[in-house]
C-alpha cells in the first residue's frame, strides 16, 4: 500500500491556532481527503485525525477507536453529561501527554462524507476523541487544557519534532 501524502503538522504550526471554517458543500475533494486522513491516521497508529492538523481550516474529521471508523463533516456538540478526567496524547504535540477534562457522555450532530444529517451519541472513549477532534477544529490544543508554566515546559521538551508522516 503506498504512503499517504499528507502531513500531519505540529504544535507551533499557525494553522492549529485556526478556527476551522463550516464545509459549505460536500465536494468529492472532501471525500478524497477523509479517506487520506483515515488512511494517514491508521499509519501513525491514531484514534482521530482533524482537518486542521493536515493544514485544511475546514471543520471535518476521522475517527476510529476501534469500532469502525467515522468520518464527521461539520460537528457539533449538542448535548455533554457528566465529567471524566485521563491523560491525552495528540498527533500534532508529540511525546506529550497531560491530563484533559471533558465530558463522558456527548450528543454530536454533523454531516456524513455524503451530506446525510447523522446524530451520535458517544461515551467514555470516543466521546473524548470526538471532544478532541472538535477542540482542533476550534484552535485548542491538548497544551491549551494545561497552565501556562507546565505547558512552557511541555513545548521546550518538542522542539526537536518538525512533522509527521
Amino acid at each position: 500500500m503506498k504512503k499517504t501524502e499528507l502531513k500531519i503538522r505540529v504544535c507551533g504550526d499557525p494553522v492549529l491556532s485556526e478556527v476551522a471554517k463550516p464545509v459549505l458543500k460536500i465536494t468529492e475533494k472532501h471525500r478524497e481527503t477523509l479517506s487520506a486522513m483515515s488512511r494517514l491516521m491508521y499509519e501513525v497508529s491514531g484514534v482521530g485525525l482533524a482537518a486542521v492538523q493536515i493544514g485544511i481550516a475546514e471543520s471535518f474529521f476521522v475517527a476510529d477507536i476501534g469500532a469502525g471508523l467515522y468520518k464527521l463533516i461539520n460537528p457539533k456538540i449538542i448535548k455533554q453529561e457528566g465529567t471524566q478526567v485521563m491523560e491525552e496524547g495528540c498527533l500534532s504535540v508529540p511525546g506529550v501527554s497531560v491530563e484533559v477534562k471533558r465530558a463522558k457522555k456527548i450528543t454530536l450532530e454533523a454531516l456524513d462524507e455524503n451530506g446525510k444529517p447523522v446524530l451520535i451519541e458517544a461515551e467514555d472513549l470516543l466521546a473524548r476523541v470526538f471532544q478532541h477532534e472538535i477542540d482542533h477544529l476550534n484552535g485548542t490544543l491538548i497544551l491549551d487544557h494545561v497552565p501556562v508554566a507546565e505547558r512552557q515546559k511541555l513545548k521546550k521538551k518538542m522542539e526537536n519534532f518538525k512533522e509527521i508522516g
